[in-house]
C-alpha cells in the first residue's frame, strides 16, 4: 500500500472567501470548487507529509498547516501589504529553518517557511 497524497481539510464558514488569500499570497490555483469546498493546488511535485507535534518549536503554538516557499521575504512582504496578522515574526530558528506564522482569513495558524 502506498499513500499517494495527504489533504488537510479545514472547516470554514465561507470557503470562497479564502480564494483570493491563497491565490494572491501563495500563488495557488483552484483545483476544485464545488461551492461548499474549494481545493487549492500547485503543479510542483510533492511527497505526502504528516507531522505530529506537542508545540510549534521555540515555544510557539502548533500551527495547523506549514507552507514551504521559495521566496520567504516576498511572501512576508506581501502578507504585510495585505494586512495579514503575523503572530510570530520572521525568525531564523536554531534548527536552520527561517519562518514566520500568519493567520488566514479564517483564523487558521499557518507556519510559512524556507529551508
Amino acid at each position: 500500500m502506498t499513500v499517494k497524497r495527504i489533504v488537510p481539510n479545514f472547516e470554514v464558514t465561507d470557503p470562497n472567501a479564502t480564494k483570493a488569500f491563497y491565490r494572491d499570497l501563495f500563488g495557488l490555483d483552484v483545483a476544485m470548487d464545488l461551492g461548499w469546498i474549494v481545493t487549492f493546488a500547485t503543479d510542483e511535485p510533492t511527497r505526502p507529509l504528516l507531522s505530529m507535534a506537542s508545540e510549534g518549536g521555540s515555544g510557539t503554538p502548533v500551527p495547523a498547516l506549514s507552507i514551504e516557499v521559495d521566496n520567504l521575504d516576498e511572501v512576508h512582504a506581501q502578507a504585510h501589504s495585505m494586512g495579514v496578522e503575523i503572530p510570530y515574526p520572521m525568525t531564523l530558528e536554531p534548527w536552520g529553518v527561517r519562518r514566520f506564522y500568519l493567520r488566514d482569513p479564517n483564523g487558521i495558524l499557518i507556519n510559512v517557511l524556507s529551508h
